[in-house]
């Protein structure tokens, strides 16, 4: 076993290095799911597609194939080394994205998005138990808030350089272009990175032989916390990754804009504040848990919280009211955009933090998979899916306005993971309380 003055004797530009190289192909996978946001209108016109087909495209396709490959890839994190393992992803993705700017036809296009799904599956899981690794429990959730900042940042670039890119080449040669540098990312991964050694900086836990897969299936299903805080974490994906995959299509329908200004502001305000949201939660996470634990679960809590009022808000402002920005006309809307944006995020770095903490070093892959797969169904798969089709069901009654109505399935989603955060805490509190009450 590794101990923590190993990993700390190493040079710090090593592991913020293999942090960078993480958050860079995370960043790349993004990329790829969310220029569906800025693709959706030309593909639909292209293939006379309805919101729901759009919503199966840009979502239960890829998500329904990433579950079945998820807890295998994890599996395989597990056992293998997780460097190789991202290297080969890294080209799997390149090449599957590529195919998709060749295809010719809609149902090729599902083929090929599904395809890109098998490239995606061991990154998140393969990353967090990697960065796990790299970084000591009181430094764990800003690091995994940088990584986790990667869909943030590809939101800019997806919903700006993007819609760029769509508008003047079209969509077949971006994805084209987009699948390029996943390329220098793999040869990255094989010539310069090391595996570092696992549960590095774990007390318990490391001395025990590796399970089964359906064994520590088992395992985990076993800790309540862990059930939860999955599941919270999946349903607040749900909600919103369908609102990051139409927030653009919104602003064409709702507030008259043209598909490279919704892009550019979606991306810049929704994205930017995201990125910074999620950097300063898990800073301000570190920060705080070292004087009380509890601050791990209040964090998403508050954040939560105010992302609702902010939704609201966003969704409900009405279209004419506008404000001048170097003479144009950007709704005013957009400010409650960017305060959601910014504490909507709040729950990612201290939740994917905490379940590092819960599970033993060498299950942890296949923990990050089950709730990888958990987030991608539901915010992938469902989400985008659940909106088009509940836009589609009232057009009759809403016509061109359906779409902003279908998006407040978001607020529902997110009271309902403030619910099941409740929960995480009473189960923690009833672990704690066990071995007191087993002495009385």
């Amino acid at each position: 076993m590794a101990t923590p003055g190993s990993v700390c004797s190493a040079p710090a530009w090593r592991r913020h290095g293999l942090l960078f190289l993480l958050t860079l192909l995370y960043a790349e996978n993004f990329i790829g799911r969310q220029i569906m946001a800025v693709m959706i209108e030309p593909i639909k016109q292209e293939f006379n597609a309805s919101d729901t087909a759009m919503g199966l495209i840009s979502g239960l396709a890829f998500a329904g194939v990433f579950a079945l490959f998820g807890l295998s890839a994890g599996r395989l994190a597990d056992r293998t080394s997780r460097t190789r393992l991202l290297a080969i992803c890294a080209l799997i993705w390149s090449l599957t994205t590529f195919l998709c700017g060749i295809t010719t036809g809609f149902a090729m296009l599902v083929v090929a998005r599904m395809l890109v799904a098998i490239g995606e599956a061991p990154v998140s899981s393969s990353s967090i138990s990697l960065i796990a690794d790299l970084y000591p429990i009181h430094r764990r959730a800003f690091a995994i808030s940088c990584f986790s900042s990667a869909p943030t940042f590809a939101a800019i670039i997806a919903m700006s350089l993007g819609a760029w890119l769509v508008a003047e080449y079209g969509w077949r040669t971006t994805f084209i272009i987009i699948s390029l540098p996943a390329i220098g990312i793999a040869m990255s991964f094989l010539l310069f990175v090391r595996e570092p050694p696992r549960g590095t900086w774990d007390k318990v836990g490391l001395d025990s032989p590796p399970l089964g897969l359906r064994a520590t299936l088992a395992s985990l299903w076993q800790l309540k916390a862990f059930r939860l805080l999955i599941l919270a974490s999946g349903v607040s994906t749900l909600g919103a990754n369908a609102y990051g995959m139409w927030n653009a299509t919104f602003l064409v329908r709702s507030h008259g804009l043209d598909l490279q200004q919704a892009g550019i502001l979606a991306g810049c305000i929704g994205g930017g504040s995201a990125a910074a949201g999620m950097l300063f939660s898990g800073w301000f996470t570190d920060h705080l848990i070292s004087r009380h634990p509890r601050w791990q679960l209040a964090i998403p809590q508050i954040g939560h919280g105010i992302g609702i009022l902010a939704m609201l808000a966003y969704l409900l402002w009405p279209a004419d009211s506008t404000l001048p920005v170097n003479g144009f006309s950007v709704p005013t809307a957009m400010i409650w955009c960017g305060i959601n944006g910014f504490f909507a995020v709040w729950w990612v770095g201290p939740c994917f933090s905490l379940i590092t903490q819960l599970v033993p070093p060498q299950s942890r892959a296949v923990a990050m998979a089950c709730q990888t797969i958990l987030v991608t169904l539901l915010g992938v798969g469902i989400g985008p899916l659940a909106v088009g089709f509940i836009s589609d069901l009232l057009v009759p009654t809403l016509g061109n306005e359906s779409l902003r109505y279908s998006l407040l399935l978001g607020v529902v989603t997110t009271a309902a993971a403030m619910l099941l955060l409740l929960g995480v805490a009473q189960a923690q509190r009833d672990t704690q309380l066990r071995p007191v009450l087993s002495l009385v």
